[in-house]
């Protein structure tokens, strides 16, 4: 990537769309029931924003009636709406830089709308309710009478596959807040994220919102590039990206792969590739260096495989770093669906080489072509052999750029270094589907001990 360069030029009117953002996001720290002057500020800076776009008038009312603390539900939509626009436009003017970078082109999405929502509409205008409710309060006015309202919304939610989206979001966000409960004696409130929840909650409530990409088949060769590892006390997520060389020889695609599992909190490291290998035969070929022979394998339009094995089989040998080197330059990505236009969820495969490895106290950076990169070396998951050490030896590295904190960086995913004099490959996911390494195997062990003393306690359970 020798246009790193352009990856630290400014972009115009990037900053002052954030502002905007943040204006909003610290109106709903104090809440919208009574707001004090600073709020409405924040609320018509907000308004400003978006002056010309189809949305200017609706989100000018909406500001208005929340700067009295009038506010109805529709209001509140509205703002939701606004907040997530400018934050999907910053998404798609940092990744046309990212293309500009790359030299790699994207696709274009279509979505079809969502299955007719009337049936259980009752359950969203709840969750909207609830969701209105906490705007109103404020994050320093959460409570657990508050936070504990969301529980039978979701627990009539989850059962129904068109409405599981929305309550998995709702539960989590309720966990968050429960956790932080009261408000009032919080010394730091995430003031973004709880911002991000609200907001896509809100507009999921809303009829047809659940809109999905058109979905079709994939049928080629998989050549996997790296495993990002999502880990928290009670689920774990393993994503693969890789390139998608299609069978019918049109050009190739970057796509993803993922699967997701519950686990104890018990299970830590590399014992999460056990809970989730059963489920994926993406990783054993991943753990092996090999690719996948895909048949009909179900995809959406955004570029997610949804994997299912008996659509896919283990292929040849396959190194990742020269499928980096051969295919990825190549490949497209598909465009993301418009809700999930978000800055945060840039996570685009790339590869480096040629840099050199600068290291201040504990921050890493690759300088390319006379231009720094920060180093997200840290963001590797502790179920694999990926660490710092490694990156900070690399002279070749498969990574995501993603972009946090008003700058891009990249995540390491697999490193080229020298170990012993000799050149060899580390990835993230290499216990993917099982190693000899001795702290691995130990974590699997104790993973295969937890999950089974917990089946026995269970067992127990229903059999009283």
């Amino acid at each position: 990537m020798d246009s790193t360069y352009l990856l630290a030029e400014p972009i115009i009117g990037l900053d002052e769309a954030l502002a905007a953002v943040d204006a909003f996001d610290q109106a709903l720290v104090g809440g919208l029931l009574r707001p004090h002057p600073g709020q409405a500020a924040g609320l018509d800076e907000l308004a400003q924003a978006v002056a010309g776009t189809p949305l200017a008038s609706r989100t000018a009312e909406a500001a208005g009636r929340a700067a009295a603390g009038a506010a109805g539900e529709d209001d509140l939509v509205a703002l939701a709406a606004a907040r997530t626009a400018l934050l999907g436009a910053a998404h798609d003017a940092l990744m046309a830089r990212v293309t500009e970078t790359t030299g790699r082109g994207g696709g274009e999405t279509e979505t079809a709308p969502g299955a007719d929502a009337r049936p259980t509409a009752n359950l969203p205008a709840a969750a909207r309710s609830w969701l209105a409710d906490l705007a109103r309060a404020g994050w320093q006015g959460i409570d657990h009478e508050m936070v504990s309202g969301a529980a039978q919304i979701v627990s009539a939610m989850l059962p129904d596959p068109a409405l599981r989206r929305l309550g998995t979001l709702l539960d989590g966000f309720a966990a968050e807040l429960a956790a932080s409960c009261p408000g009032a004696s919080l010394e730091r409130i995430p003031v973004r994220r709880w911002a991000d929840l609200w907001s896509r909650a809100m507009l999921l409530t809303l009829p047809r919102a659940t809109a999905t990409p058109m979905a079709g088949t994939a049928t080629g060769r998989l050549l996997p590039l790296g495993v990002d590892v999502h880990e928290h006390a009670t689920a774990a997520q393993a994503q693969v990206h890789a390139v998608l060389e299609p069978a019918d020889g049109s050009a190739p695609r970057l796509v993803r792969a993922s699967v997701s599992v519950p686990k104890p909190d018990t299970v830590l490291g590399a014992g999460v590739w056990q809970l989730m290998r059963p489920h994926m035969s993406l990783l054993a070929a991943l753990g092996e260096g090999r690719s996948m022979d895909l048949v009909d394998m179900p995809i959406t339009a955004e570029g997610d495989l949804i994997w299912s094995d008996e659509h896919g089989r283990p292929g040849e040998p396959a190194d990742a770093f020269a499928a980096a080197r051969v295919a990825l330059p190549a490949a497209t990505a598909a465009e993301a669906a418009p809700l999930d236009r978000h800055p945060a969820r840039i996570a685009v495969p790339v590869l480096l080489e040629g840099y050199s490895v600068h290291q201040d106290d504990d921050a890493l950076t690759f300088e390319v072509a006379g231009h720094r990169l920060a180093v997200d070396a840290d963001r590797g998951p502790d179920a694999g052999p990926l660490g710092p050490e490694a990156v900070a030896r690399s002279s070749a590295c498969i990574g995501l750029l993603r972009w946090d904190d008003g700058a891009f960086s990249v995540q390491p995913l697999a490193v080229e270094t020298t170990v012993r004099k000799k050149a060899v490959a580390v990835h993230a996911g290499a216990w993917a589907g099982g190693t000899a390494d001795k702290t691995a195997a130990k974590a699997e062990k104790a993973a295969t001990d937890a999950v089974a003393a917990l089946r026995e306690r269970a067992g127990r359970l229903l059999r009283k």
